[in-house]
């Protein structure tokens, strides 16, 4: 085996969906080619509409604005307030009338900036517009880095129900810039290791034990490190997605690990007041603990995911949790067929499965587990950009 400090570095990761295939660029400092990287991507173009988190705008729009001048390139740009709140029917209606009053045309590229929540906002804008134009994600956090910029999915949330109404509408191009982590707030980027985690539980075994190994490395934000672990997390993605583009087979569920769960636990404790990755850590608890309790997998699965997640500074139960205001909100999820709940769950660390039919019961139990002698609510964020 090559030693890890010599493996030979690969920078971009190819998202294999025919005529739709794209590249994910994963480099440090590559904001300032993001023009020449965009055209080599799609070609002709007409011009550019920037949608960018508010947050971000001031500190990376600058490099992102300069590269585009310098190319010659017609530019308009759109500000998204920060936060989850701004997935909305309020706010794809303003990004719809700013397209139509900036004159975009079926030439035009999208390149949404920012966290998952312009990247969906974004997205969902340009498949819709003019019944689909083309769209470039440049995501800033981690969490957007590997999970939400990749795949395909776009969308907003309605009031009592998240990523409710969206569609598929993959990118022409993903760049990933890790220097964009440097300033995101630790709580955000703690958030985006909950992501990491998941594909070594779902796909990836080998990961998974990289990861426990390296997970200081990680909080540590170690430029190297962060683009392994992104690279490793988009690749999985990238198999998981070529396979089941449209969630048609049932693959492409596996990436909503814990998901289940998470959406629940942020729909009843408010948008906004946990990040979605912090959900997500603690929904793959109650997965997991739902898995032992069903004797799919062994406790030592639950333990040990329960240790990474502990180590890369995540929470892993909430005090607040309760069966009896997150049934109903689950009982919407995506992965309900029948009136039944599915979950996907571990069998082993690198493999997972959608299991259904779930005594009511049992889900219930995996709830409560996870949140006796939990952490309470964490006080909201400040930004999400």
């Amino acid at each position: 085996m090559v030693p890890e400090s010599q493996t030979p570095e690969v920078n971009s990761v190819q998202v294999p969906l025919g005529e739709r295939s794209y590249r994910i660029e994963i480099r440090t400092g590559i904001l300032g080619s993001v023009a020449s990287l965009i055209r080599d991507a799609v070609g002709d173009l007409s011009h550019v509409v920037v949608v960018v988190d508010a947050s971000v705008r001031d500190r990376w729009g600058g490099r992102i604005e300069a590269s585009l001048q310098s190319a010659g390139i017609r530019t308009n740009w759109s500000c998204v307030p920060s936060g989850e709140t701004s997935k909305s029917v309020e706010q794809l209606s303003r990004l719809w009338e700013f397209l139509l009053a900036a004159g975009c045309d079926r030439r035009t590229v999208v390149v949404a900036v920012g966290g998952g929540v312009v990247g969906d906002l974004a997205g969902f804008a340009a498949a819709t517009f003019a019944r689909g134009i083309r769209v470039v994600q440049v995501p800033t956090t981690l969490l957007s880095m590997v999970d939400s910029s990749v795949g395909g999915k776009t969308g907003i949330n309605l009031p009592g129900a998240k990523n409710m109404v969206g569609a598929f509408w993959q990118p022409a191009l993903v760049v990933i810039d890790t220097e964009t982590l440097e300033t995101l707030p630790d709580r955000e980027f703690h958030s985006g290791l909950a992501e990491v985690v998941k594909y070594g539980v779902i796909d990836d075994p080998e990961f998974f034990e990289w990861l426990t190994r390296h997970a200081a490395d990680l909080v540590a934000r170690r430029p190297d490190a962060l683009r392994h672990a992104i690279r490793s997390s988009c690749e999985s993605k990238a198999r998981v997605v070529g396979e089941d583009e449209r969630e048609t087979s049932g693959r492409r569920a596996i990436l909503n690990y814990g998901h289940t769960f998470a959406h629940a636990i942020e729909a009843t404790a408010g948008y906004g007041t946990l990040l979605h990755g912090e959900a997500v850590a603690i929904g793959m608890q109650m997965a997991a603990r739902l898995a032992v309790d069903l004797k799919r997998c062994e406790p030592k699965v639950h333990r040990r995911q329960t240790e990474l997640l502990q180590a890369c500074q995540l929470p892993t139960n909430l005090a607040t949790a309760s069966p009896d205001e997150m049934l109903p909100v689950m009982m919407r999820d995506k992965k309900v067929a029948h009136g039944k709940l599915r979950f996907v769950l571990p069998t082993a660390i690198g493999h997972v499965e959608l299991v259904g039919d779930i005594d009511e019961a049992a889900i219930r139990k995996a709830i409560e587990s996870e949140s006796r002698y939990g952490v309470e609510t964490p006080a909201p964020p400040s930004s999400t950009g």
